[in-house]
């Protein structure tokens, strides 16, 4: 089992050096997400910053640039990094499209599916000045005349793709080169709920195996050698995510649905998403993160041996000062190095 890790910084040039710390500790990939800054920005600072790590989008916004912008950041982004760059993508929430970005939603599986072949058509022939013409409903594509000048690091890129409900999870199993799960995903949920869809998606491509998607788990991490302490720090983390009915599904397979609307309720009584914590019960937080003193993370990530081919460790962020969020993530990176020995 692989282990990758998601930096987290103030700055850009903080965020550029704890990706280094992480991968002279022995992270084989370092991955950002897209909320508060753009994706693609942060991954050209990691990629200057490392040099072993793959560098990967966890997730890009997949539907508010288009499929070419996309691709060509992609192709600039394998260049920045001598072709360690994956493509993680993921479609966001309907509200966060429509009403953030005045972005088309459409059908989610369908709109992704057509944006993964439409990157892919285009980072493989933009040197050739070969015609696309590729019809779709919500994604179609036609060029004539183009031909990129420069040359490129690779005409295949990794594209990973984030998914939860069964019919995105299929997809992933059935066009991507791996799967990225929610922030929050148990060893219970991906062995029961992830990999039968994976498995089903796999059997729908004639020829399709197992070892051709990589499974990419989430896996929020707070450690100290106070488990109270540990259990406290990411706390907050859970309230942010548990304050989405849209994870009511995800929290009632733990059967903590009480617990989830309990801190829903504090959420829709003036609490903000950030500010959560106290809400949040100790069994909500045992069921979907890793957190205690080592030992006890080290036991809690073996669970997901042998169902997982790569876990992303993060450090909690929500409800903490910088100052906490970094204290939090120097522990991480030191686990990592504990269970890689650090780079060779």
């Amino acid at each position: 089992m692989r282990i990758t890790f998601a930096p987290w910084g103030e700055t850009l040039a903080e965020l550029a050096d704890a990706a280094r710390r992480a991968e002279l500790a022995g992270a084989e990939v370092v991955w950002v997400p897209e909320l508060h800054r753009s994706a693609t920005v942060s991954a050209a600072a990691l990629a200057q910053a490392t040099t072993t790590a793959q560098v990967g989008t966890a997730i890009t916004l997949a539907f508010t640039r288009s499929p070419m912008v996309t691709a060509l950041e992609a192709l600039d982004l394998d260049e920045l990094s001598g072709g360690r760059f994956i493509l993680g993508l993921g479609t966001g929430v309907q509200r966060l499209n429509e009403d953030w970005h005045n972005a088309r939603w459409g059908k989610p599986v369908g709109h992704l599916r057509e944006t993964v072949r439409n990157i892919r058509h285009l980072v493989a022939g933009a040197t050739t000045g070969r015609p696309i013409d590729l019809v779709g409903e919500f994604e179609p594509m036609r060029i004539r005349g183009y031909e990129r000048p420069y040359p490129v690091q690779r005409t295949e890129i990794p594209i990973y793709l984030a998914a939860m409900g069964p019919a995105m999870t299929r997809l992933a199993a059935r066009v991507a080169d791996g799967w990225i799960s929610h922030e929050l995903c148990s060893p219970s949920y991906l062995s029961e709920r992830i990999l039968p869809e994976i498995e089903a998606g796999l059997a729908q491509v004639e020829g399709r195996r197992r070892e051709d998607l990589e499974l990419v788990v989430s896996a929020c991490c707070s450690v100290d050698a106070d488990p109270a302490k540990a259990l406290d720090r990411v706390r907050g983390h859970v309230g942010f995510y548990a304050s989405v009915r849209t994870y009511a599904d995800f929290f009632e397979f733990h059967g903590l649905g009480e617990a989830q609307q309990r801190v829903v309720d504090a959420f829709r009584g003036g609490q903000g998403a950030e500010h959560l914590a106290a809400v949040v019960s100790p069994e909500l937080v045992d069921a979907v993160t890793l957190n205690g003193d080592r030992d006890r993370v080290l036991d809690q990530l073996s669970a997901y041996h042998d169902i997982a081919d790569a876990v992303k460790l993060s450090a909690p962020t929500h409800g903490l000062s910088p100052a906490e969020i970094r204290a939090g993530q120097d522990e991480v990176i030191d686990l990592i190095q504990t269970i890689t020995g650090g780079r060779p």
